[in-house]
């Protein structure tokens, strides 16, 4: 029997006028963008809703923005029939409301704190990210790998996204490097990201002790499905199992291919991407062209 799959995107899927459309026609989801305004203690409703395009870039209202249209639309729209869920990076937290784990609240909690440390992790050092498109995994892994003991700049893998598609993380001269190297073994292309740190890398270290400490104090319950999680590309379904590979997100890469590749043997062959955007349904169809990828947002 083909299972169905709901994921979350992550960082990156934010646009002006998200979740208008949600808050303008359903009374459940205008009360529970309220209740984000509160617990957040500012109105990040009229930044989704009329905000620039720099304000919603912000780390600490990207994370939260693009959280609570994404549980919001799972608890408004969607019918409850799902056999698995996962999300990348970010997403991850959405998906672990979705499957019961974190109660919205809590997990909007956990979403703030990470985006505030994440932002001071990234003012520390002066960081980046670069998309590696058409070359191996392997040769990608090798190259970071290199640099790093011959230089001891960090760059390492952060995000395998799909085949042919890795972003790396690291220091700025750890990234120039690599993108020259990148491109001299075949990439075509090596492209900076235009994002403010080194995310999914050892770089982030000092944001992981601060969400750590706030994982570790919040409840967890069972969930009512596993979760891929993006440290381990395989199902978890126990709880200190769950909170241990959160925190390990931070500093880990997201392993979305492997996470999707693992999910379709499990028997998913429904995607359902939930949330702003449409990034995951293309990652996801370039994995597998088989399965059926849907969209509620």
């Amino acid at each position: 029997m083909s299972k169905h799959a709901c994921v979350f995107p992550g960082q990156g899927s934010q646009f002006r006028g998200m979740g208008k459309a949600l808050y303008d026609s359903n009374e459940i989801a205008k009360d529970l963008f309220e209740k984000a305004n509160d617990i957040l203690g500012f109105r990040i409703s009229d930044i989704k809703f009329n905000g620039t395009d720099e304000e919603l870039k912000q780390t600490n209202v990207t994370q939260p923005a693009i959280f609570i249209h994404s549980v919001i639309a799972y608890q408004t729209l969607h019918d409850d029939n799902t056999d698995m869920v996962a999300g990348h990076s970010l997403g991850e937290f959405s998906a672990l409301v979705a499957n019961k784990v974190l109660s919205f609240e809590d997990g909007l909690k956990l979403v703030s704190i990470r985006a505030n440390a994440m932002q001071k992790a990234c003012l520390l050092q002066p960081s980046t990210m670069a998309a590696i498109l058409n070359l191996a995994d392997e040769t990608v892994e090798e190259i970071c790998a290199a640099i790093q003991n011959e230089t001891g700049e960090i760059v390492v893998p952060a995000n395998y996204n799909c085949p042919g598609q890795i972003v790396i993380s690291g220091s700025i001269k750890g990234i120039e490097i690599a993108c020259e190297r990148m491109k001299a073994a075949g990439a075509k292309r090596a492209l900076v990201l235009p994002v403010s740190g080194a995310f999914h890398s050892p770089l982030m270290a000092p944001a992981r002790e601060e969400l750590a400490a706030a994982i570790e104090a919040t409840s967890f319950s069972t969930p009512s499905c596993p979760v891929y999680q993006n440290v381990v590309a395989t199902a978890v379904t126990d709880a200190a199992a769950i909170k241990q590979n959160l925190i390990a997100q931070l500093t880990g890469a997201v392993k979305w291919t492997q996470c999707v590749q693992a999910m379709i043997s499990d028997g998913a062959r429904i995607f359902t991407e939930v949330g702003p955007g449409k990034v995951l349904q293309g990652l996801i169809q370039k994995i597998d062209k088989t399965v059926a990828t849907g969209h509620i947002h």
